[in-house]
């Protein structure tokens, strides 16, 4: 299978992309974009079969991470830059018609996008493990904290009042937190592309979304398009885990709204479900992309 790798100026440094398969006639590209922010593309790698199909699927590093890392340059870090990026990557790859899915912060710039940009050619969202409102976000982490022993929930929520991210016991009651919503550790039988040392964008996930999930205080923190998501009238896929950060409920209200669409629930993931449940993942989406191309 093909894979073409390169790089896009942009705001003067560089975009790095990365495609899989050459397309088929009548086989609309998927474009990919990846959480955080600063998650980088790595995960998605999982989803080449895809191209198997006929179907080319593209996924990049946004600007502030990965093969695309920035630092020191905190004006970038916004849903502005990022949906400015996307638009010169479709311009850039002459991506006409997509299919476009986006995993937690990816997803939020894919409902933001469609909202305030109402961009043409999408054939359809996919709308992975993610959000309409950062408040709900809040809200529902913050739900879930109470649910562990009451040592956990001191250290994460005085962390918060204290403004000390640094100390042990924060840390320690955070990767149990991720560890029950997020995702599990990385073993040896990991697929190759979550096992692979990759450039997080740490200074883009704080300054853009905060110091963890439950503490939006970044340039995404007044994050709320719930009350606008019956203006999207492409059809949406919204595929969430059953022990998601996305929450059912955050998913059952995007999925109330959004007049056009469908959600598939899976029973054994957290965040990740197309790494947790990857063939059923990907029979799903392909099912789904052939039914809307």
């Amino acid at each position: 299978m093909k894979i073409t790798e390169g790089y896009m100026p942009f705001e003067g440094f560089q975009t790095y992309y990365r495609i899989v398969g050459e397309g088929t006639k009548g086989k609309v590209p998927l474009v990919l974009l990846h959480g955080g922010p600063g998650s980088t593309h790595n995960y998605f790698e999982v989803l080449d079969v895809i191209a198997e199909s006929g179907r080319q699927v593209i996924m990049y590093d946004q600007i502030g991470c990965g093969n695309s890392f920035v630092e020191g340059h905190p004006e970038l870090f916004n849903a502005d830059t990022w949906i400015k990026e996307l638009v010169a990557l479709r311009e850039h790859l002459g991506l006409d018609e997509i299919h476009l899915l986006g995993q937690s912060w990816g997803g939020m710039q894919a409902i933001w996008y469609a909202i305030e940009y109402k961009p043409a050619g999408i054939k359809s969202y996919i709308l992975s493990s993610t959000l309409a409102s950062a408040k709900l976000w809040e809200q529902e982490q913050k739900r879930r904290i109470g649910y562990m022993d009451p040592a956990d929930q001191k250290a994460l929520l005085e962390a918060e009042i204290t403004g000390d991210y640094a100390s042990e016991v924060y840390g320690k009651a955070l990767d149990k937190f991720m560890e029950s919503y997020c995702a599990g550790a990385v073993t040896e039988d990991a697929p190759e592309c979550l096992r692979r040392p990759k450039k997080s964008g740490t200074e883009s996930y704080i300054v853009g979304w905060g110091q963890n999930e439950f503490s939006p205080t970044g340039t995404l923190a007044g994050y709320e398009f719930t009350d606008r998501l019956h203006e999207i009238e492409e059809p949406c896929l919204i595929t969430s885990g059953a022990i998601d950060l996305s929450s059912p409920f955050i998913a059952k209200e995007m999925y109330d709204r959004i007049p056009n669409s469908t959600w598939e629930l899976f029973q054994y993931s957290r965040h990740m479900p197309f790494v947790e449940e990857n063939e059923r993942y990907i029979e799903v989406l392909n099912k789904w992309m052939e039914a809307h191309d």
